[in-house]
């Protein structure tokens, strides 16, 4: 083995080829003190070793059922980019990965997630690991760990990816999934925050043809950029209470598919959904979306949420119940209509 190059070419080296392994981990130091923010006693390793270690207790479950989500936020990452705004992002990340887990019954435990680039930008990862030290704070989350990887040539200048990966846990007889939806229970829908982290294809195509991240829209009161990043909402804090209520029969994630499309996962064979579209009025971003692009009806409600994010299937004696609560929370809600 020799100590030194021997080669009679132009001298290479990992930085040089674009892969700065000191600012790799400069920029993990960085963000270690966010994670540690989320961490609780359960969490045994910090931040930076191989894999992350999470102490499940043994009291707090008789049976316990491990749930886990893995997924990203699409092209609403071009959103980001063009507006240079990448504090929130990271929320975005983790309230989707929660949401979906906790239509099982799930509440989440901890978080992973994988951020990769072209060239490490410290400023932009801080600001993307922070929106999702702050999510998992508010959704009582450990972010135990992750990977970083600088991969030159691969991405486009100022671009990355973004993904994550959540574990939760259920008792086993508290699983949602195994109350059956039946014929005659009530879809009732909790509002979204605006296009969540779907459909950001159709929207950029329809948007940004006419106008610009930074155009302001009178009927948005923001421009077209802060209202494309709104943060997509986490309902793990409304839902929380109400898991443990015998006459909650499901719960759907409002995702790519649009109502239809992610209610239909919770029917049995033979069940359909009967849906009154007329029950609430799309916010203006669908509504500008629409006429912008000139999309037909059927296309926006198998593309986007239309406003609800979330939606909670009750046996009909379970609405009186459900209505107060969400009265008393100031939680506005709609009912779509029922299972067939």
């Amino acid at each position: 083995m020799t100590d030194r190059a021997t080669g009679t070419g132009p001298r290479l080296s990992y930085r040089g080829a674009g892969v700065d392994i000191d600012a790799g981990e400069a920029a993990v130091e960085r963000i270690k003190g966010l994670a540690r923010g989320t961490h609780g006693p359960e969490v045994l390793a910090n931040l930076g070793g191989f894999g992350g270690l999470f102490e499940f207790s043994k009291d707090r479950y008789r049976e316990p059922v491990l749930v886990s989500s893995t997924d990203g936020v699409g092209t609403k990452l071009k959103i980001a980019f063009l507006t240079g705004r990448h504090d929130t992002i990271g929320q975005d990340l983790v309230n989707h990965c929660v949401n979906d887990i906790l239509t099982t019954g799930a509440l989440p435990l901890f978080f992973l997630d994988y951020f990769a680039s072209g060239h490490l930008d410290g400023d932009v990862f801080e600001a993307v690991i922070r929106g999702i030290a702050v999510a998992c704070g508010e959704n009582d989350c450990a972010l135990i760990g992750g990977e970083t990887a600088e991969m030159p040539d691969f991405y486009q200048p100022g671009e990355y990816e973004l993904s994550g990966t959540i574990i939760g846990a259920v008792e086993k007889e508290a699983l949602l999934g195994s109350r059956k939806v039946a014929p005659g229970n009530l879809l009732v829908g909790l509002p979204s925050t605006g296009l969540h982290t779907n459909g950001y294809s159709l929207a950029r195509k329809a948007l940004l043809r006419e106008w610009t991240v930074d155009t302001e829209l009178p009927e948005l009161g923001s421009t077209i950029g802060e209202a494309l990043l709104a943060v997509h909402r986490s309902y793990l804090g409304i839902t929380r209470p109400l898991l443990d209520k015998p006459w909650l029969r499901g719960a759907g994630h409002i995702t790519g598919g649009g109502l239809e499309g992610n209610l239909r996962r919770l029917l049995s064979k033979g069940q359909s959904l009967a849906l009154d579209w007329s029950a609430w009025e799309w916010p203006a971003i669908f509504q500008i979306i629409q006429q912008a692009g000139n999309v037909e009806t059927d296309d926006m409600r198998r593309t986007f949420n239309l406003g609800m994010g979330w939606v909670l299937i009750v046996d009909r004696d379970g609405l009186a119940p459900l209505e107060s609560y969400l009265q008393e929370h100031q939680e506005p809600y709609k009912l779509l209509g029922e299972v067939r």
